[in-house]
């Protein structure tokens, strides 16, 4: 039973029992999706019935992030953890590799998924970077196809929320993928190009507060988190 946290069901699992979990859905005929909220995709999809549909429709749903941890304890339905999506990211292609497994990378910047291609493989000796395409695309159906002709097992969908769960839950059947994770600016950190939060402030709970510092524009985004408590609190409540 999925852990309901003001209205997204989050699969209670450690970062070991996701991972498991995630292999056994790409030795499975697909499409399967994993998604991985944190409390500002919890706030999209609070306002946004399709997006909230495409979350819980999700084979997989990953607490991305200790805000959803703390929701989730304050609401007096603990998670076992947070499963950051890079994170499980590293653990799965660490999986992968070891198959033979191929994996496609869909987002971001023009150049950064190649980039983040080249350097994954490297890291993870055996795992098959079976293509690439930028997240600057308008027409969809010629991206499904390219992923499909690829014959990738997994795709990693970093096209920011809610945008990657509504392109995985509308169009991952036409890549003939078994796995689709939507994976947010993870990309980015494989590629090199932004640098994710030292161990320390990961581990306390502040890499958001880290990202803000490094990049102060993101300063309406991280509102999202003291709205998200002040919701949650507000269901306490009301429960």
């Amino acid at each position: 039973m999925r852990i309901n946290v003001l209205g997204v069901g989050f699969d209670n699992l450690t970062m070991d029992e996701a991972v498991e979990r995630g292999m056994e859905l790409l030795r499975t005929p697909g499409p399967h999706s994993v998604v991985t909220p944190n409390p500002e995709i919890v706030e999209i999809c609070r306002e946004n019935l399709a997006a909230r549909q495409a979350v819980n429709g999700a084979d997989l749903v990953l607490a991305d992030g200790i805000g959803v941890v703390k929701g989730a304890r304050m609401l007096g339905t603990p998670l076992k953890a947070k499963v950051p999506g890079i994170e499980f990211a590293a653990g799965l292609m660490a999986r992968m590799a070891r198959e033979g497994r191929s994996l496609y990378l869909l987002g971001a910047k023009p150049g950064v998924a190649e980039l983040a291609g080249r350097r994954l493989a490297e890291q993870y000796p055996g795992l098959n970077i079976a293509g690439t395409h930028d997240g600057y695309f308008q027409e969809d159906g010629p991206v499904a196809e390219a992923i499909r002709t690829s014959g990738a097992d997994c795709v990693f969908v970093c096209l920011g929320a809610p945008k990657q769960e509504l392109w995985m839950a509308k169009h991952g059947a036409e890549t003939g993928a078994r796995l689709l994770c939507g994976l947010g600016g993870s990309l980015d950190v494989f590629a090199g190009v932004v640098e994710r939060a030292p161990k320390f402030w990961s581990d306390h709970g502040l890499e958001w507060f880290y990202r803000l510092c490094k990049d102060p524009r993101r300063a309406g985004r991280m509102m999202k988190l003291p709205l998200f408590l002040v919701h949650v609190q507000r269901e306490k409540r009301r429960r």
